[in-house]
């Protein structure tokens, strides 16, 4: 398949000492490493091809809540993304998705796996700060590619105090996004589940998008919003889209908007962001330094729309600057 969609493959390997062993030898632009292997499993093998020559990886991955949770030890490892495997007659099934796979490799093949998102600087000066926030701010976030990480980065730097009610759409598919959610859930101090058909939420809480299905926020009163899940069409070739989310919540919520594109590849996201801007709400977009692929924000940005483009390590601090206002004291 890789082949046929114009890739060059290097080289092939039955288990993970194979690959780590191939990836020395052939120093190729980009690996695609299944989860279960024997002698070596793919958790092992990303981190010895890390230690000995970092370089892309794409996990492949089957819908089972054991390889959700090994992939996800994977992307902590230095894995970039994964490609989930269909179930059933295999060679039917991988066939239709070959240009969703061949896509997701030259992606993934673009991202430098030596880099490393800034860490927060911490400032030098004391400060005293009386803050106040906006009444019932929501937050939407979407990412896709190099995605999961970025989110659990930015809602483990939320204050509870906020008061945010989140919604969030990572590209991924069925089968994964409870496990995510968990994961958020685990380092954040917001309560953060997978969203389910009906679903409401206030302050504190967080929504993450079911893979396979739209998030599309339906209604929204006293500061509680509920959602409905769709199976409609996919929106920019996704489904959860971005766009579905934020257009809908831009429809449908009064109170003050928060949109915040993260690392992905494609376009959604970006209609998205001008819904909200279109109701007077504040954008974010991650910069290409600290993303792992471009593609999301940058199209994002390209409307016009976006307030803010910031690497990873202050998008926390710029949702809560556009949610509160202080009164700062500097020493």
């Amino acid at each position: 398949m890789l082949d046929d969609g114009g890739i060059e493959v290097v080289a092939q390997a039955r288990n993970g000492i194979e690959a780590v062993e191939a990836v020395v030898e052939h120093e190729p632009d980009v690996v695609t490493m299944d989860v279960e292997m024997p002698e070596m499993n793919g958790i092992e093998a990303v981190e010895e091809i890390m230690k000995k020559r970092p370089t892309p990886v794409l996990m492949l991955s089957a819908h089972t809540d054991e390889n959700a949770d090994v992939t996800f030890q994977a992307l902590d490892k230095g894995a970039v993304d994964f490609f989930s495997k269909p179930g059933g007659e295999v060679s039917m099934e991988m066939s239709r998705l070959e240009d969703q796979l061949v896509d997701m490799v030259t992606s993934v093949a673009s991202v430098n796996p030596t880099e490393e998102a800034e860490a927060p600087q911490s400032s030098d000066r004391e400060q005293t700060v009386s803050r106040t926030y906006l009444d019932n701010p929501t937050l939407l976030i979407g990412s896709s590619t190099g995605g999961p990480k970025m989110v659990e980065r930015v809602l483990s730097e939320l204050p509870l105090d906020a008061g945010f009610r989140i919604l969030i759409v990572q590209h991924m598919p069925g089968g994964f996004t409870e496990r995510f959610a968990s994961r958020i859930d685990s380092g954040s101090p917001y309560d953060v589940r997978e969203a389910t058909d009906g679903d409401r939420i206030g302050d504190g809480e967080a929504l993450v998008a079911a893979g396979g299905k739209h998030m599309v926020v339906s209604n929204y009163r006293n500061g509680r919003l509920r959602v409905k899940l769709t199976e409609d069409p996919p929106v920019n070739s996704v489904r959860p889209a971005v766009d579905m989310t934020m257009s809908s919540a831009a429809e449908v919520i009064k109170d003050p908007l928060i949109g915040v594109i993260l690392t992905g590849m494609g376009e959604d996201g970006a209609a998205g962001i001008k819904s909200i801007k279109a109701v007077s709400g504040t954008t974010f977009a991650q910069d290409e330094e600290t993303s792992a692929v471009f593609g999301m924000p940058k199209r994002a940005i390209e409307t016009g729309y976006v307030d803010e483009v910031l690497p990873i390590s202050d998008i926390a601090d710029g949702i809560v600057r556009a949610a509160r206002t202080d009164i700062t004291d500097e020493k």
